[in-house]
């Protein structure tokens, strides 16, 4: 992360906590996303200018509607009625627990529920995992605050997806043939919520899935600490093989973040060549399944498998639901290739573009580009020409 000096992000965070996770009953605040990830790619100089014009997106916290405990939490996971209760009774948890171990708790409670808001709560708590993962052992109030938020939105909207059939999946077994495979449900009409419920069936993927190591405890202790790595761990972006040679197949929860990555790289691709479809819904193809894998450090290694389980179906129902019928032909993609444009120069414009979405689809391009990808370059300028600018 970009060395934070200022304390900019704490005070962007604090600034934020007395909104609540949504305004006009269901629309996300996307601004504690948006802030993290300005500040991590050396745009902290434009966080305050771009909370001002933030604010009338914002509103208040919802009244508390009744205290939640270990033995209620059950009859008010998915109550939007709850969208106060929760955050607080994640700070309660943070306060008496490492930070560690209430998302290894949660995380397994909440995955079924990763569409649950259009997948905007696992993509907040990505973000704050990733900026409590910069420095594990010191990590500040806001930060904890910011995870309770994340959390709490995440629980108060929780919502499985219906029931589906599993397809035969690509013989490849890649990815991008995968997210190639999902058919666009019939009926794109009306909100994601309307959409999703339509859905019937998702292509099989990974072809084998990894399965998970033994079932972890009531409140289990960390296996696993950051990645000196990074969450990508010793391969390329690109999810290759790293210097040790081809993957273990034996290590299955190693496969699992192998295929998470390779999935990341495979929406983000892919909204280049179809994020026409919808602009905005379909950057979360790609943003839902990072935010993901971002987490992955900080969570035991029997819950990687099940985590891409999720990540897969969450990309998969964006996917189906905003799909266009065709692919943008490639001559009309911004070209990257000759140009020596970099990771920094794209995210500068899209800090200057300034909308919400535009940054958090260039942010997790950026995670894609750590080697040279040219097609993730392409596809953050691409969100940046179809999203309206707001700065």
């Amino acid at each position: 992360m970009t060395d934070d000096t200022s304390g900019t992000l704490d005070e962007a965070l604090e600034r934020l906590h007395a909104s609540g996770p949504e305004r006009h009953g269901w629309l996300s605040n996307h601004a504690p996303m948006a802030v993290e990830a300005l500040v991590r790619h050396g745009q902290g100089r434009t966080v305050h200018r771009w909370l001002d014009r933030y604010r009338d997106k914002l509103e208040e916290m919802p009244r508390p509607y009744a205290a939640i405990t270990e033995e209620n939490w059950r009859e008010a996971l998915g109550d939007p009625r709850r969208l106060a209760d929760w955050p607080a009774y994640f700070d309660r948890e943070l306060a008496d627990h490492p930070w560690q171990d209430v998302l290894t708790v949660w995380w397994p409670r909440l995955l079924p529920g990763i569409a649950a808001g259009a997948t905007h709560p696992v993509i907040r708590v990505g973000h704050a995992v990733r900026t409590l993962l910069d420095d594990p052992g010191t990590s500040t109030a806001p930060r904890t605050a910011e995870l309770a938020h994340a959390l709490g939105y995440w629980a108060a909207r929780h919502a499985p997806l219906p029931p589906l059939r599993l397809l035969p999946g690509p013989a490849s077994g890649s990815a991008a043939d995968a997210l190639a495979a999902v058919e666009p449900i019939a009926d794109q009409s009306g909100g994601i919520r309307e959409r999703l419920a339509r859905l019937t069936a998702f292509p099989t993927w990974p072809p084998t899935a990894p399965q998970p190591a033994e079932p972890s405890t009531p409140r289990p202790s960390r296996t696993t600490g950051p990645s000196p790595n990074g969450p990508h761990g010793p391969e390329g972006p690109d999810g290759s093989d790293g210097p040790e040679g081809p993957a273990n197949l034996a290590d299955r929860p190693e496969e699992a973040r192998r295929r998470l990555t390779e999935l990341v790289r495979a929406a983000t691709h892919r909204y280049a060549t179809h994020g026409h479809g919808e602009p905005i819904m379909l950057v979360h193809a790609a943003t839902a399944p990072n935010a993901v894998l971002r987490a992955l450090p900080a969570l035991p290694r029997e819950l990687w498998a099940p985590s891409l389980e999720a990540a897969w179906a969450a990309s998969a129902a964006v996917t189906a639901v905003y799909a266009p019928a065709e692919a943008l032909p490639a001559d009309r993609l911004p070209s990257v290739d000759g140009e020596g444009i970099t990771p920094e120069e794209v995210f500068a414009h899209a800090a200057a573009h300034g909308d919400e979405h535009a940054i958090k689809l260039t942010d997790t391009a950026l995670d894609v580009a750590r080697g040279t990808d040219p097609t993730a370059l392409a596809a953050a300028l691409h969100a940046c020409a179809m999203i309206d600018p707001v700065l």
